[in-house]
């Protein structure tokens, strides 16, 4: 009965997805395959007093590439709403609310629409051969429709920290950041919500040298299984946009494509199929 006890406070739990299809490189004038699978397994083990052990690890392998082993593995310690995490942790900057108000097309298309982009941050590694990512330490809180979250590693001694608070539909959320490196994120703040049937974002960043970034984002259902998404982004005297689309097929399965004008000046696109399981 003990044994049985020990192995029923324990879990493996495995998922991921698969993606591939077409991407278009506009600086290169080039149409190439696309593809990537990722493959997570979190542990879990819950001591007597409630308190749940956990580990996470990533296995992620891209078109004409091999496995290339997990990365560096995430640990915590959650009770309730607190967890603290160490290892290769989140970054409380870049899992911050807001700072991915959409993902678009099948691959992201350079991310140019996350605030906090515009400078460094720690955030999670899922570089394979052990990549340990920041290798921090990081605290988690969540209470109702208030969280927080504070994280620090010894990349250019970054300590950042992120304040969020949902109300009527709306979040809003604060982080600042205090590190050594001139290109990293010093403060950044989103606001996102609904307005009618759009999903819309606002979101801010600016660096300790003082470039910034400005994003607005939204999204709305145009049929029982498709919507679309946009981007616009302002960085210096450049800007970014993108749209996209995404129809489900249903059993976790989607198609997927967008368009974007990066703040190289130059069009990426794609197009293909992604599944969840």
């Amino acid at each position: 009965m003990v044994a049985t006890a020990s192995v029923a406070a324990a879990e493996i739990s495995m998922g991921g997805y698969g993606r591939f299809g077409v991407y278009y490189d506009g600086a290169a004038s080039s149409t190439d395959i696309t593809s990537r699978m990722r493959l997570t397994v979190d542990a879990t083990a819950e001591s007597d007093a409630g308190v749940t052990f956990g580990a996470r690890a990533r296995m992620q392998t891209a078109e004409g590439s091999a496995p290339n082993g997990f990365n560096g593995i995430r640990f915590s310690a959650k009770s309730g709403g607190l967890e603290v995490g160490v290892g290769n942790i989140f970054g409380a900057i870049e899992s911050m609310p807001g700072q991915y108000p959409i993902d678009l097309g099948l691959t992201g298309l350079g991310y140019e629409y996350t605030a906090y982009g515009v400078g460094g941050a720690d955030a999670y590694s899922s570089t394979g051969n052990g990549s340990s990512g920041a290798n921090g330490i990081e605290v988690m809180y969540s209470a109702g429709d208030l969280s927080a979250h504070i994280s620090a590693s010894d990349t250019n001694d970054r300590i950042a920290l992120y304040g969020a608070y949902t109300f009527s539909g709306w979040t809003v959320a604060l982080g600042y950041q205090d590190s050594t490196a001139a290109a990293d994120v010093e403060y950044t703040v989103t606001v996102g919500g609904t307005v009618g049937p759009a999903k819309v974002g606002l979101a801010y960043a600016e660096t300790n040298a003082g470039d910034d970034r400005l994003v607005l984002s939204g999204g709305m259902d145009v049929g029982a299984a498709t919507n679309v998404e946009f981007y616009y982004a302002d960085q210096g005297s450049d800007d970014s946009m993108g749209l996209d689309f995404n129809h489900d097929l249903g059993g976790g399965t989607s198609l997927r494509g967008g368009v974007a004008r990066k703040f190289d000046g130059e069009t990426y696109a794609d197009f293909g199929v992604r599944f969840n399981f």
